[in-house]
């Protein structure tokens, strides 16, 4: 096995979604998925292109209701590059017997390779070899290099290189029912041996322009265009046994980028000047190596090092120092499809701890990206009757609110509420990630300029949430990481009360704030005595509550009813998704004891067993190495796991309690996306926080 090179042969319909997540190629800009270049989405492939923080909204029909959705848009398609014989049919996916397919993902490189031998209906035989990359070097470049051979026959060879935006975000199939075309097409033409596509999208008004260069040597040229699609097609004579070289270099660019008199004008430009494919690949390939020499993590077993360098080059082609660059945040599912429409989660949480020490530079643009949003994050905690800055749950363009109000389950073929919004906790991880970059980065300046303010504005807003009860602080009303407990079984409002992880990070909270304050510099900090006051108190007073010697996941958990874990692993085999399964049934996981995923352990995840036990000592509570036990043997034996960061956290938390105990989930985290653990969702896009989750676990640890 060479750890650097991830091979796929023939072809499989139901791995293809996987495989092209897989093979993604991209430059934290742009990335397209590695999909065949004459294919079409067509329930088996997904051809997918995304640029970071392009986003626009849309208006559905659901359930009786209006309700907007802000999606990631599906980019046009630059890949679109075929072939036919003496006149006979264009070859794609169905019109020719495929007598060989490999792939083959170079890692250390950033190249996706295809090697394919096809035989069309009148028997004549070709093999096509194509090299494909996204630059690295040229955020705005991406090029292919296509041999194709006749292997049996003589004769005209047409070569098709075209640019399509006639096509929908349909990559998530609990989507398609929902409003999903974003592009409206403005111009599509030729001009020299330059096709040109530009688009502009529906709402947000971001204008897309692709432009591409197609050189086929000796080569005859004829251009089509079409509303939304244009195509150059050049015809050559060919013989048997000789190979001809197709070079196609693409550019985009869109409105929102810095120092252009316009997208099309630059893109046209780009791929006028544009050096050929070996030249770029030259280039592309330094850049890589520029990478790798700051991003490789090593292991002595070569199956995990494959793994560990598939992770690294996904996380950096999603978030690459490009990024330092752009306004855009960490896509929960990359950039490499269309699951949770692109929106930003928590994720930064679990990857910044493998980023900050390498690239601070992309974890300061990734903070930037929230610091540009805090105006509406105080909006929103202004309209929730709060003080100081409520981030977003899931947060897309501009910073409000993106987490849908329904969601599907397609178990019971219902749309039920989404109260997931109440997880105010993605405030602490922005807090925690600004702590974090601060640690790597010993800059005094930042914590005096915006980083400070994103601390101090998150603290605000969770000193006005919490209240003040007898001797402690309460913060009701909330969810916690947990996700399948949003409330109590017959309380109309949602959400539960005193969520541990919650209320344990917000006293962490106000201690670094306090510390931040004076490391910057009172005088530097925007401050009152008086809030001051107000978290040095919360910081020794937040409620946390216990049941049978362990913490108890939220007020109340212990009066939960236990699940029938056997039974329903019987009954149903994979549980991940149990909150489905018992809302089909009639039930909901609001009655059990019963978490989706590391809820409570995720403080030891972020604290350590020591800095837990320090939080927990100077609230005032009982703490010892036995109630720690006593409290990861407890959801250990109660969570379903049905989030890939669940495997990562108890794997690492495992490693440091039960070592004996952590390699199921070790191997479980490795194998999330290279295995598709979860069976179909890695086809929507990677889950780039778990990736970055086991990088962290084979490094050091994360910083306290």
């Amino acid at each position: 096995m060479d750890p650097w090179l991830l091979t796929y042969d023939g072809v499989d319909p139901a791995l293809e979604g996987l495989r092209e997540a897989l093979t993604t190629l991209g430059n934290g800009y742009v990335a397209t998925r590695g999909a065949a270049c004459e294919a079409s989405a067509d329930g088996v492939r997904y051809p997918g292109t995304y640029l970071a923080g392009c986003y626009d909204r849309l208006t559905s029909q659901v359930a009786g209701r209006a309700v907007d959705n802000e999606d990631l848009v599906n980019a046009p398609n630059w890949l679109p590059l075929t072939f036919r014989a003496d006149g006979g049919d264009w070859f794609a996916p169905g019109s020719a017997e495929i007598l060989a397919c490999h792939r083959r993902l170079d890692l250390r490189r950033g190249v996706l390779t295809w090697l394919l031998r096809v035989r069309d209906g009148a028997g004549r035989t070709t093999g096509v070899q194509q090299h494909r990359l996204v630059s690295m070097d040229d955020p705005h470049l991406a090029a292919l290099a296509v041999t194709i051979t006749p292997e049996d026959w003589t004769g005209l060879l047409e070569v098709r290189s075209a640019l399509d935006s006639r096509l929908v975000n349909a990559g998530v199939a609990r989507y398609r029912g929902l409003a999903g075309r974003h592009l409206i097409p403005v111009i599509a033409h030729a001009c020299g041996d330059v096709i040109e596509l530009l688009v502009r999208t529906a709402a947000s008004r971001v204008e897309i322009a692709l432009a591409a260069r197609t050189i086929v040597a000796g080569g005859q040229r004829r251009t089509h265009a079409e509303q939304g699609w244009v195509a150059d097609d050049q015809a050559v004579r060919v013989r048997a046994g000789d190979g001809i070289r197709v070079e196609k270099v693409v550019a985009v660019y869109t409105s929102r980028d810095r120092a252009i008199a316009s997208a099309a004008e630059a893109a046209r430009t780009a791929a006028v000047r544009a050096e050929g494919f070996d030249a770029l690949l030259e280039r592309h390939t330094r850049a890589w190596e520029r990478l790798w020499s700051r991003a490789r993590v090593t292991s002595e077993d070569a199956g995990v090092q494959q793994i560990l360098n598939l992770y690294a080059f996904h996380l950096l082609q999603t978030l690459s120092p490009h990024v330092a660059e752009l306004d855009a945040g960490v896509p929960a599912r990359g950039l490499h499809g269309e699951a949770y429409r692109g929106h930003v989660f928590w994720d930064e949480l679990f990857v910044f701890p493998y980023l900050a020490p390498r690239f601070p530079e992309i974890t300061e643009a990734l903070l930037r990206y929230r610091w540009r949003r805090l105006p509406e994050a105080r909006w929103a905690a202004r309209a929730a009757g709060h003080s100081g800055a409520m981030f977003p749950w899931q947060s897309g363009s501009d910073g409000r609110e993106e987490t849908p109000t329904l969601h599907f389950n397609p178990r019971s073929g219902r749309w039920l509420t989404d109260n997931s919004h109440l997880q105010r906790h993605v405030g602490l991880a922005v807090a925690v990630n600004a702590w974090r970059h601060y640690q790597v980065t010993g800059d005094s300046d930042f914590l005096a300029g915006f980083g400070g303010e994103l601390l101090l504005e998150v603290a605000r807003f969770f000193a006005s949430l919490a209240v003040r009860e007898g001797d402690r602080y309460a913060i009701r009303g909330v969810m916690g990481p947990d996700e399948y407990h949003d409330g109590y079984v017959g309380r109309a409002e949602p959400g539960v009360d005193n969520n541990a992880y919650t209320n344990v990070m917000t006293a962490w909270l106000m201690r670094r704030v306090l510390e931040a304050v004076d490391l910057a510099g009172a005088d530097r900090v925007r401050v009152s005595a008086r809030e001051l006051e107000r978290f040095a108190d919360m910081a020794s007073r937040m409620r946390v509550d216990f049941h049978d010697g362990v913490i108890s996941q939220f007020e109340g958990y212990g009066n939960l009813a236990e699940l029938d874990w056997d039974g329903y692993r019987r009954t149903y085999g994979d549980i991940r998704r149990l909150d489905r399964i018992l809302e089909a049934e009639g039930d909901t996981p609001n009655r059990y004891k019963a978490s989706k995923q590391a809820d409570v352990l995720m403080l030891f995840h972020l604290l350590g067993e020591d800095g837990l036990a320090k939080i927990l000592t100077r609230l005032g509570y009982g703490w010892d190495a036995g109630a720690a036990a006593r409290t990861v043997d407890y959801y250990l034996a109660r969570t379903c796991h049905g989030s890939t960061l669940s495997a990562v956290v108890h794997a690492g938390v495992l490693a440091r309690v039960r070592p004996g105990a952590s390699e199921p989930f070790l191997v479980e985290a490795l194998n999330s996306d290279v295995r598709d653990v979860q069976g179909g969702t890695t086809a929507e896009g990677i889950h780039l926080g778990a990736m970055a989750g086991v990088l962290s676990l084979f490094t050091e640890p994360a910083c306290r």
